[in-house]
């Protein structure tokens, strides 16, 4: 995931961004134009979809490697993603790519990428090596990237990862508050994927709660008919 403006500032482009947003990627892949101008939102859909479906990886990998000498930055990011869920899932295969927090690390200071190389370096740093200090500061930094930028997507990411490390440190309250923003959030970006995860992340927090099977139930609906893999066990 990266800053949508530049995609939906491009009239070609940016039907395809918004049918990624709602989970429909086959068909934004559909609408992208031939040759350079599609390429990198290309990628970024083909492993957006990877994400989210864990499907077969092999053409996430082609289209990301075939932006390393027009748009390097974004190859070693969308790399650096696919590296990570890798490793977070223990999916089968060998590495993708370097270590993902050197990568996200690598892109921080490329503007178009910075805020959310910020996010991924801090949710690397959380899950894989868990270091929850430092985590929080990459956290802080990328929510201040997207509330400069307007990023709601962002945003949502950061209040979501923020509201896990609030509910490790004991204040449920704060947690459950933060896990709503992030729902709300994306509800307001039709991302539809992203709102299914956000619902079952406040099914999790809210304990065994009227609310909290009602949620996962209209998850399991959205998971079904999105095939989100990883989200179906939800």
């Amino acid at each position: 995931m990266t800053n949508d403006t530049a995609y939906f500032a491009v009239p070609e482009l940016a039907p395809a961004r918004h049918l990624q947003r709602a989970g429909q990627w086959d068909t934004a892949l559909r609408l992208l134009p031939e040759g350079s101008a599609g390429a990198a939102l290309r990628a970024e859909i083909l492993v957006d979809r990877h994400l989210w479906r864990i499907d077969p990886v092999d053409e996430a990998v082609a289209a990301t490697r075939a932006l390393a000498d027009a748009e390097p930055e974004l190859a070693v990011h969308l790399t650096a993603q696919l590296e990570y869920w890798r490793l977070l899932l223990t999916l089968d295969g060998p590495p993708l790519g370097p270590d993902p927090a050197e990568g996200f690390a690598s892109v921080a200071g490329h503007p178009p990428l910075a805020g959310w190389a910020a996010f991924w370096h801090a949710i690397t740093l959380d899950n894989l090596r868990q270091d929850t200090a430092a985590a929080a500061d990459g956290y802080a930094r990328a929510l201040t990237y997207a509330q400069a930028d307007g990023d709601r997507l962002l945003e949502s990411y950061v209040a979501r990862h923020q509201g896990g490390q609030a509910f490790d440190a004991g204040d449920t309250e704060r947690a459950i508050t933060l896990q709503r923003r992030s729902l709300q959030l994306r509800a307001a970006c039709g991302a539809r994927p992203h709102v299914a995860a956000a619902q079952a992340a406040v099914a999790d927090f809210v304990g065994e709660t009227e609310e909290a099977r009602e949620l996962r139930a209209i998850v399991a609906v959205t998971a079904e008919e999105l095939d989100l893999e990883w989200l179906k066990q939800k």
